[in-house]
């Protein structure tokens, strides 16, 4: 049995998660805080954080643990038109599979990099929702992703209704600067509405908002995979005057998925835009690979397909925010695929955030190992200074077995 690195009491004052200006306990330094009860936990054991990963809660804990991605969610679904469920969406993309990070290695077997040797990543836990009301809500997730960002983190947002991303990609615009972000938005649906009976805020208007409002300029918004029967007309013209880049999946038939995504990847950051952001929403991709989720749309890309995508433009482009929505659990078919898409969607974006750092930014790389071919000859990349995933100053578990 270990103990926690930090004891978990706070006596800082209160942010946008609702946390009281103190809490029972002792104040404590600032730092992750290691919420497994045993050195090895598998995810469906004990506290449930993404990957079993240690819990930040300010600013100053991820400046603490040298954080360099933090994973939070937005659970809200309060902009819904069709089948409602995705603010269960963070929960369970946290719980859906057996997977957790250190001490056990987990490379990425296409190309044999381990996200959890070379980055600090952690769990933010999720913004303070407000039942029936969205202006307030929309308001708390861009503070909360504010926070991530002044803690010197990448925030990956788990979703949640789309809606959500005009907060947060503006939270991310403002840290960056309003026309320096190009977004990569894998969809569906252009989510370009002018409004949703009259209200602006809502899951099919947030990529109009922030183009509206200046956070991106139009011609660096790309959308992969559009396809069915909305937008109309009036909708998809006024995309082309925004200069918008939209690849309808007709294209990816036509040409090939590998060609469109070439086609993306230049256009991400044309123009003034020097940083990226991705957004994916679920039902991007062929219901038959994600079922649960509120709006499915038949014949999208497959999930090999958008995982491939946001693994390369995380190491060829990089990104400085991600978001990933629209999983509802309650139509997830009875073996949460849709949220395991999702996960995997996450470590894509962490295995690929690695491969920049170490240098492997070749177009669509993969390790030779695994691609059918010699071994590489360059060396493998060197062990970590420290022990897997634990941020300096912070404890390590003990080595004692599960269960003892």
């Amino acid at each position: 049995m270990t103990e926690p690195s930090v004891p978990v009491g706070s006596s800082g004052p209160a942010g946008s998660n609702g946390l009281p200006g103190a809490q029972a306990g002792a104040p404590r330094p600032p730092g992750p805080i290691y919420l497994n009860r045993y050195d090895l936990e598998f995810a469906w054991q004990g506290i449930p954080t993404f990957m079993k990963l240690p819990v930040c809660l300010t600013p100053e804990d991820l400046r603490a643990g040298a954080i360099d991605v933090a994973v939070g969610g937005v659970p809200w679904d309060g902009t819904a038109t069709t089948r409602s469920g995705t603010h269960l969406g963070p929960q369970a993309i946290r719980t859906c599979d057996h997977l957790v990070a250190p001490p056990w290695s987990r490379p990425h077997l296409h190309v044999r990099v381990d996200p959890f040797e070379h980055l600090r990543v952690c769990d933010y836990g999720d913004a303070q929702v407000i039942i029936g009301s969205t202006d307030r809500t929309y308001d708390n997730a861009r503070t909360f992703v504010a926070e991530i960002l002044d803690g010197g983190a990448i925030p990956v947002i788990l979703g949640g209704d789309h809606g959500i991303t005009w907060p947060v990609a503006t939270a991310v615009a403002d840290a960056y600067g309003y026309g320096r972000i190009g977004v990569v938005h894998f969809d569906a649906h252009a989510d370009t509405a002018p409004d949703m009976q009259g209200v602006l805020a809502g899951h099919g208007t947030p990529m109009r908002r922030l183009i509206e409002s200046g956070a991106v300029r139009g011609r660096n918004f790309v959308q992969v995979g559009l396809r069915g029967y909305w937008p109309p007309p009036e909708v998809v013209a006024w995309m082309e005057d925004q200069q918008m880049r939209s690849h309808f999946m007709a294209e990816v038939q036509r040409h090939g998925f590998d060609t469109v995504l070439e086609r993306a990847v230049d256009e991400a950051l044309s123009g003034s835009a020097d940083h990226l952001y991705i957004s994916v929403d679920v039902d991007a991709v062929d219901p038959a690979h994600a079922p649960g989720t509120g709006s499915p749309e038949p014949g999208g890309l497959t999930s090999a397909d958008v995982l491939r995508a946001v693994r390369r433009m995380a190491a060829e482009v990089g990104m400085v925010g991600m978001d990933v929505v629209e999983v509802s659990p309650p139509y997830d078919a009875g073996n949460q695929i849709t949220a395991l898409f999702a996960h995997r969607c996450v470590l894509e974006a962490l295995t690929g955030t690695a491969m920049r750092r170490l240098g492997l930014t070749a177009p669509d790389y993969l390790d030779e190992r695994a691609a059918g071919g010699p071994p590489p000859l360059v060396a493998d990349p060197p062990a970590p200074a420290e022990a897997p995933g634990r941020p300096a100053g912070a404890s390590s578990p003990s080595s004692a077995e599960p269960g003892t």
